[in-house]
């Protein structure tokens, strides 16, 4: 049934090619029931194709090529999967296949968070499709839950933890008592973290797909370089053990609030209470939780990476885009965001310093009388208010002790003035360090 096919091409075939490969013929002849059409790959490319083993694919009869032009170039494929993630050549390719006339399906969350504000714009000016299911979260189908599952809802905030290496490293630490050097160590072992891990340490890889949450959660254009991102490397067991004890875990959390107007977009380590579905989320595993208006709290729970799980959101994909083949010309095809580009809105993203938000401080002090007044005096004097305090003794040799203080709610710039001047007393050494605290998690 040739005439019944949607020939694909797919541009790169490492983790992820390799298993829409194998789910795409495991799954072959239910995909054709669902679909009434069967999808065939006739074209990959894939820089070690002719080095990098994969006896368990058959690939006999796709044409095979170290150049990922050829697939965009090949006249046959009507829907290229680009799987080589970066920015160039992606982005290249991308616009070549648009403007061609081919339906597009990536998981490059980068190169969308980055360039999406193009690339979206061109495919609906072309009247093709844009598939990104596979770019956040993995096999979770947030991005189609967010366009049209809750379509009819308005979103008020949504919470995830959308990095399975950040996830795992502070899960490991809280269950296991080990600081985040060694865990660190463990996770590149065992192919978790990469030799390189900044961009998931740092907080970037969930920053690019927050940027694309907020877009479809608000229907509002959300620019990259506005989130504000901050980091996991700075936690130590310290915190995990008094965040217990407040009754509380730490996760990183990227956070959209639609509230008052504004928009709130920010990735951080954020404490949250133990009680909350997401504390339970452990390991590799992603979770998105969001909240709306009419619909009140809904979770959103699977495998955030690897082989076959990110496959199936990439088919799902294609899936969907062989069914709107056509459809753009009646008007009938689901715009990428849920909105046509042109109709997203332009609101404010409020500046972290105007966020307003309970804390957990940490100081490390030298441990005689006056000292909690003092920084409490400094705390006060900038409105901000200690609702409890931890303080422990010393052991023998050590000057310092640790300080501990949940706050009220209270002002971002606030605190950190307040930070500084107490970072300067002669009393407090080292520098302070403060984790945001989010309560209402369902």
């Amino acid at each position: 049934m040739a005439a019944g096919e949607v020939k694909l091409g797919v541009i790169g075939f490492g983790t992820v090619g390799m298993g829409v490969a194998r789910l795409l013929a495991r799954n072959h002849g239910m995909i054709q029931q669902k679909l009434g059409r069967s999808l065939r790959i006739v074209r990959v490319a894939s820089r070690s194709i002719d080095t990098k083993p994969h006896p368990d694919i058959d690939l006999s009869c796709v044409r095979l090529s170290t150049d990922p032009w050829d697939v965009v170039h090949d006249p046959e494929v009507e829907v290229v999967i680009e799987l080589i993630g970066g920015i160039e050549p992606a982005r290249a390719l991308i616009f070549e296949a648009i403007a061609r006339g081919k339906d597009v399906v990536t998981a490059n969350k980068a190169l969308l968070a980055l360039h999406g504000a193009e690339i979206f714009a061109a495919a609906e000016s072309r009247g093709v499709s844009i598939g990104f299911e596979a770019s956040v979260a993995g096999g979770i189908p947030i991005i189609r839950t967010l366009r049209e599952g809750l379509a009819a809802d308005r979103n008020r905030a949504l919470f995830g933890i959308v990095n399975g290496t950040c996830n795992y490293i502070l899960t490991t630490m809280s269950e296991e008592g080990q600081e985040f050097a060694a865990v660190l160590r463990r996770a590149q072992e065992q192919g978790i973290a990469e030799a390189d891990p900044r961009l998931d340490l740092d907080g970037v890889d969930a920053a690019h797909k927050l940027t694309l949450l907020a877009m479809l959660a608000f229907g509002v254009r959300v620019s990259f370089e506005s989130v504000y991102v901050e980091g996991i490397q700075h936690i130590s067991q310290t915190d995990i053990l008094f965040a217990r004890e407040f009754g509380y875990t730490i996760k990183l959390l990227a956070i959209a609030k639609d509230e008052d107007g504004a928009i709130d977009v920010r990735v951080h380590p954020t404490m949250i209470p133990r009680r909350s579905l997401l504390a339970d989320v452990g390991g590799m595993y992603n979770a998105i939780f969001v909240q709306g208006e009419a619909l009140g709290s809904s979770l959103y729970f699977g495998r955030g990476a690897g082989s076959l799980p990110t496959a199936t959101a990439v088919l799902a994909d294609v899936i969907e885009v062989a069914r709107n083949r056509g459809l753009a010309t009646l008007g009938l095809r689901v715009p990428p965001l849920g909105y046509p580009w042109h109709d997203l809105r332009n609101v404010p993203l409020r500046p972290i310093d105007d966020l307003v938000s309970e804390y957990y401080l940490r100081f490390m002090a030298i441990d005689r009388p006056g000292v909690l007044a003092k920084i409490a005096g400094v705390l006060g004097a900038h409105e901000i208010s200690i609702a409890s305090v931890i303080q422990r003794g010393r052991s023998e040799g050590d000057e310092t002790v640790p300080l501990v203080m949940r706050t009220h709610l209270a002002r971002e710039r606030n605190l950190k003035a307040a930070l500084q001047e107490v970072d300067q007393l002669p009393v407090v050494q080292g520098r302070a360090m403060s984790i945001r605290v989010e309560e209402n998690l369902g």
